[in-house]
């Protein structure tokens, strides 16, 4: 039986992860240090590090799923979905410029997002479920921010660091999940004017309402549930393309439109 780390040991490494995100570093492999670490402790230190932006005023708009298609399993080596928070100050909207200074490892994901017109808790939440409880669907774009160093990291490392979460921007199209067949909403995805990504939403375990529902369950091992409200991240069904600063970012989405963004 592996040891759990303490509670002190989960502090400090959420206040690294703390320090690191204010100064858009990289901190050494949390599991190369704690090799026992679990992903029970990988949450609690995500939580900790949740609970202290709250604290310090920052509002939960949402949580992200990560890591629910092949394509973002064989590209991480990570083999399980995970999942962080989002805060108000991370939303972008399409044609925005994102400053790039303010990530670590910046790339970018093509994802759907959900947001809810009720509230969904599980543990026994079904994909119908999910989509009863879902207003709306809408492209969306995730830009991912690590700060662990991404050689040789595990879920445990991906799953501390609010599951490299750093921004979304989100497409104008709104879509009731009875108008539409989520699935095949498409994506394709230019840096710079050329192809670089293509997917189809079905990528993410086969709907992308399926994220939804794995994690309300999963939350509600925490003893947590979704809100009305919430903006659900669903997932990539793209490989994460990489970004610098001077680049333009473009994805279509059939027909839910386009996002475009720029990295300044």
């Amino acid at each position: 039986m592996s040891e759990r780390l303490t509670p002190g040991q989960i502090e400090q490494i959420a206040a690294e992860l703390a320090e690191a995100d204010r100064a858009h570093g990289v901190i050494p492999r949390i599991t190369a240090r704690y090799p026992d670490a679990t992903v029970e402790d990988s949450y609690a230190i995500q939580g900790v590090w949740r609970d202290k932006n709250l604290a310090a005023g920052r509002r939960l708009v949402g949580h992200k799923i990560g890591l629910t298609s092949k394509a973002m399993q064989q590209a991480t080596g990570i083999t399980e979905p995970d999942y962080g928070v989002m805060f108000d100050d991370t939303v972008y909207q399409d044609g925005d410029e994102i400053p790039v200074d303010h990530f670590s490892n910046v790339r970018i994901e093509v994802e759907l997002a959900f947001v809810l017109k009720g509230p969904l808790e599980g543990p026994d939440c079904t994909v119908e479920d999910a989509l009863a409880a879902i207003d709306y669907a809408v492209p969306a774009l995730e830009v991912l921010n690590s700060h662990i160093e991404l050689e040789g990291r595990t879920i445990v490392d991906t799953i501390s660091d609010n599951a490299a979460y750093g921004a979304m921007v989100l497409g104008s199209e709104r879509r009731r999940p009875d108008e539409i067949d989520l699935r095949w909403v498409p994506g394709v995805l230019s840096r710079n004017g050329e192809i670089e990504e293509t997917g189809v939403a079905a990528g993410v375990l086969g709907h992308p309402a399926t994220g939804v529902a794995w994690l309300a369950n999963k939350i509600s091992q925490h003893g947590d549930r979704l809100e009305a409200g919430e903006i659900i991240l669903a997932g990539s069904f793209t490989r994460p393309m990489w970004v610098e600063r001077g680049d333009t970012v473009h994805c279509d989405y059939g027909p839910m439109g386009t996002i475009t963004c720029r990295f300044v």
